[in-house]
């Protein structure tokens, strides 16, 4: 494939001509030559959606409504190639792929209608005969920069609220998904939304989203990836209006009343889903001590059985490879640290031969994992599955929240009260009970726990809407006053 940016309504290539060649982690055959954009186009897709946003923000919400829910249309229309161009480029098993593209239907169909309930408040004003209104205005430009490990969805879920809020769009996919950035660019392109109401440009994080971050003419950033990029983001983006959805070691915890099949279930899901690589991966299993070897009996049989490696296209795979390197370099350091520091692998562990490519690694359980251990204290992004032993409910308490990270963690309990106190006593930004890690639900908010490393603000259905807004206070002038009721006015407000 030839792939193409999008940049002011028109498909271009990078100015300076160059390229980089996208590989599917799935077959190792490269399958386009993606165009590496830098600072000039970044900066040249900045002033495209300057010039668009006033007109994009004079529509009304009902009007940009139907132009996402065309976007919406289309992605329906193209669901099978999406789905397809996702597990080549991405490399997860074309069920979860399906998956994908529906939900990411979803998200753009429930921003049309989240934008159309886009209220303000009518406050009281202390002048008599006066009134107040609280008006919510878009920013303006809202530069988006996002992962490659739900290349679908984590776009949409800060694109289509920050269309459907007024805003106009700069984004930058993570390089390793550009193919698949690009197919979902061509269905905006393809409902016609005005020129430079949505940009594309694909490149080297460092180089594009650091001009899109950092850029004054780019009024809020929105970042969903790494705690580490997330930083850089941060610093960049410095005074502007920021969303970011960052890290995650959120453990699952299995408490000694555990209804154990439940919870083995929900570990799978936790820690295999995309083959890990989720920030609300069960990167960590807190057991009590109690049911810690039936349950990873348990755990390690239903792995053999249930979770099988594979070609991605094949209908019955349910774990695709690694997407890059780098994961796969990260999987190896974790386990040979935890092995290091005596804890034994029980199944997997390395990565398997006889593939495409070298990222095909096998679910992989461990046992007497020490708390200290890097797969129980740092987030490994891979099919792991690290089970640590506690003593009970205060010790899981306790280990969840010397973590950095303040993202999301799950227990497992017959007792809803143990579970609502486990919620009340951890510093996470969503909590599940009796159900993995890995259960979202795409209208309500998520993102990290204040001085977590996991972020800041919230994603999810309208929520993004308060960080891609603001409040705009208009006051509409009543009966005049006298000069000593103006003089009193004045009195009451000080």
């Amino acid at each position: 494939m030839d792939l193409r940016m999008f940049v002011d309504g028109e498909w271009r290539g990078a100015r300076s001509g160059s390229v980089s060649a996208a590989t599917s982690p799935a077959t190792g055959e490269v399958i386009g030559s993606v165009p590496a954009g830098d600072r000039t186009d970044a900066r040249e897709a900045i002033d495209s959606a300057r010039r668009a946003a006033a007109r994009w923000a004079r529509m009304s919400a009902f009007d940009r409504a139907g132009l996402l829910h065309r976007v919406a249309d289309v992605i329906e229309g193209r669901r099978g190639t999406l789905a397809r161009t996702l597990t080549l480029d991405q490399g997860k098993p074309l069920g979860e792929a399906n998956d994908e593209v529906d939900e990411l239907i979803v998200y753009w169909r429930m921003a049309a209608e989240d934008g159309k309930r886009l209220g303000g408040l009518l406050p009281p004003s202390s002048g008599p005969g006066k009134r107040a209104l609280l008006v919510r205005r878009p920013r303006g430009v809202v530069g988006v920069i996002t992962p490659w490990n739900w290349p679908y969805t984590m776009p949409a879920e800060l694109i289509a609220p920050a269309l459907a809020a007024g805003n106009t769009v700069v984004w930058t996919p993570a390089p390793s998904t550009s193919v698949a950035a690009i197919a979902l660019a061509g269905c905006v392109a393809e409902a016609d939304l005005p020129p430079g109401v949505l940009n594309l440009v694909t490149g080297p994080g460092p180089v594009v989203g650091n001009e899109i971050a950092a850029h004054p003419g780019v009024d809020a950033v929105a970042f969903i990836g790494s705690t580490a990029t997330g930083r850089l983001v941060a610093q960049a983006a410095a005074g502007k209006a920021t969303l970011l959805e960052m890290g995650g070691n959120g453990p699952l915890v299995v408490l000694d009343d555990a209804d154990l099949d439940r919870a083995v279930e929900g570990a799978l899901t936790a820690c295999f889903l995309c083959a890990g690589q989720s920030c609300t991966a069960g990167e960590r299993l807190l057991v009590h001590e109690a049911v810690h070897d039936e349950f990873a009996e348990r755990l390690v049989t239903a792995v053999r059985k249930q979770v099988r490696l594979g070609d991605p296209f094949d209908e019955t795979t349910t774990m695709g490879p690694l997407n890059n390197p780098a994961v796969a370099a990260k999987m190896l350091a974790h386990v040979a640290d935890a092995v290091g520091r005596g804890a034994r692998v029980r199944t997997g562990g390395a990565a398997l031969g006889g593939f495409p490519t070298d990222l095909y690694w096998p679910a992989t359980v461990l046992t007497g994992v020490p708390v200290e251990a890097l797969a129980a204290t740092e987030e490994t992004f891979g099919p792991i599955a690290p089970i640590v032993r506690v003593g009970g409910l205060e010790e899981a308490i306790e280990l969840t929240n010397a973590s950095r990270y303040g993202l999301l963690a799950a227990v497992y309990t017959a007792d809803l009260q143990r579970g609502l106190d486990f919620a009340d006593a951890v510093r996470t930004g969503w909590v599940n009970i009796n159900e993995s890690t890995n259960y979202w639900e795409s209208h309500l908010p998520f993102g990290g726990r204040a001085g977590s490393a996991s972020g800041l603000g919230r994603v999810g259905g309208a929520h993004p809407m308060e960080t891609f807004t603001e409040l705009q206070t208009v006051i509409i002038g009543g009966r005049q006053l006298s000069a000593a009721g103006r003089g009193r006015a004045r009195t009451a407000e000080s």
